[in-house]
């Protein structure tokens, strides 16, 4: 246990120092003006793939009506009730490790949809992947927004752990809903590559985040309980007898 907590502290380490130290120097730039960019722009950047590859497919449509939808909806989500952790200050190289380690490869995606780079027979998912993709979507932008509000609007008057609305049942709604969210987007490319991209992501910067997140988190009394009866990123069916 204690091994395991070691390798996550070293590794929270590293991501902290790669996305916001690396290489040093001045922090003139706030990582949410970076991570703020990359989203607004996703929409210009997936309809000017779909222009300059001239590709209309509905796959690429559907996947420009998605990405960039979010990364609006991301916006809003700032201007109303900005996430606090997106606020630091980061150098010129943390900034550059930010969009080439994690926002660079989310862009990824949408190349390897629209170009032919894949052959001219990948067209990306059959209309019936593109209604789950689309419905997976919808969903998870809905709880992510919902427990980003929760988490702000609570915080901002009490604070402490927060155990209720959709934290009463598990412990990391944001992190399940974009999981959702870019999960639904490797559907629509239908290809092994943004799911071996979302891995690395998911267990290297989610994972990590959600263990140190944890880590914080139980040092209040009422954690045990909470615990026991909450999953990580799915409701809990059997919950622990104590």
């Amino acid at each position: 246990m204690a091994s395991s907590s070691f390798v996550i502290s070293r590794l929270n380490q590293l991501n902290q120092y790669l996305s916001c130290d690396f290489l040093g120097g001045p922090k003139h730039l706030k990582l949410a003006w970076v991570v703020n960019f990359q989203k607004g722009m996703t929409f210009f950047w997936v309809l000017g793939l779909i222009y300059y590859f001239n590709n209309q497919s509905t796959q690429a449509l559907v996947y420009l009506a998605l990405h960039g939808c979010y990364g609006f909806c991301w916006l809003l989500k700032d201007v109303i009730f900005p996430d606090p952790n997106w606020q630091k200050r980061v150098t010129y190289g943390g900034a550059f490790m930010a969009v080439a380690m994690v926002l660079g490869p989310y862009w990824l995606f949408s190349y390897l949809l629209i170009s032919p780079i894949l052959g001219d027979e990948h067209v990306g998912a059959s209309p019936f992947w593109l209604t789950a993709a689309i419905m997976i979507h919808t969903l998870g932008i809905a709880i992510m927004l919902i427990a980003d509000a929760q988490k702000y609007f609570t915080l901002k008057f009490t604070k402490g752990l927060i155990t209720s609305g959709v934290f009463k049942y598990i412990r990391h709604p944001n992190y399940l809903g974009e999981i959702m969210i870019y999960g639904s987007y490797a559907i629509v490319v239908w290809h092994w590559i943004p799911w071996l991209i979302l891995g690395v992501i998911w267990i290297q910067l989610f994972l990590v985040n959600m263990f140190t997140k944890e880590a914080s988190m139980s040092r209040y009394p009422e954690w045990c309980d909470y615990f026991n009866s909450t999953g990580m990123l799915l409701p809990k069916i059997f919950k622990r007898n104590r």
